[in-house]
C-alpha cells in the first residue's frame, strides 16, 4: 500500500475512532482535567473540529492555488477565546465527523502528482501536500490518544475518590 494510501484510510477511519473512544463519555468526565492548564476531552474534541475546518481551507488552497500561504493558529488562545469548555460536545463531534468527511471525498481521487503541490508555511516555509497531510492525520491520531488516556485517568480518579 502507497503511503498515500495508508494515509487516506487512516484519515477516514479517524472520525468514527474518536466517536468510538469518546462514547459515554458525559458530565464531569467531558471537562476533567488531568492536570491544570490541560484540555478536557470537550476542548480537544473542539479543538478537532476546529483544525478539522482549517485543515479543509488549507488542503483546498494547496489543490486549487499556487503556492498559497499557510497560517497558523493558536490553539490555546483559540480553546480559550472561542469557549471551548462551554461548547455542546454532541455538536463539536458531529461537526467534526462532517467535515472530516467531506475533506476524505475532497482528497481521496486526488492525482499523485497533487500530492506534490506547494505551499509556504510562515512559521515552517515551503511545504507540500503530502506533508501537510500527514501532519494532519498524524495530529488528531495524538489527540485521540490523548483523549484515551484522559478517559483512563478519569475512571482512575472516581476509583480512587480523587477530585478534578
Amino acid at each position: 500500500m502507497s503511503e498515500v494510501a495508508d494515509l487516506l484510510e487512516r484519515f477516514r477511519r479517524g472520525g468514527e475512532f474518536l466517536a468510538s473512544l469518546t462514547t459515554g463519555a458525559a458530565g464531569a468526565e467531558l471537562d476533567y482535567q488531568p492536570e491544570p492548564g490541560a484540555m478536557g476531552v470537550r476542548s480537544l474534541v473542539c479543538h478537532l473540529m476546529d483544525t478539522e475546518m482549517m485543515g479543509h481551507g488549507r488542503f483546498s488552497m494547496m489543490i486549487a492555488e499556487e503556492n498559497p500561504t499557510i497560517v497558523p493558529f493558536n490553539g490555546t488562545l483559540w480553546a480559550d477565546k472561542l469557549n471551548y469548555r462551554q461548547r455542546k460536545f454532541s455538536n463539536a463531534m458531529e461537526m467534526f465527523r462532517r467535515v472530516r468527511s467531506e475533506n476524505y471525498e475532497l482528497l481521496k481521487d486526488l492525482p499523485p502528482e497533487a500530492w506534490s503541490r506547494q505551499g509556504t508555511h510562515v512559521e515552517t516555509g515551503p511545504i507540500l501536500l503530502l506533508d501537510l497531510f500527514r501532519d494532519h492525520v498524524q495530529h488528531t491520531e495524538e489527540h485521540v490518544l490523548e483523549i484515551r488516556e484522559i478517559r483512563q485517568k478519569y475512571k482512575a480518579s472516581k476509583l480512587t475518590g480523587a477530585s478534578a
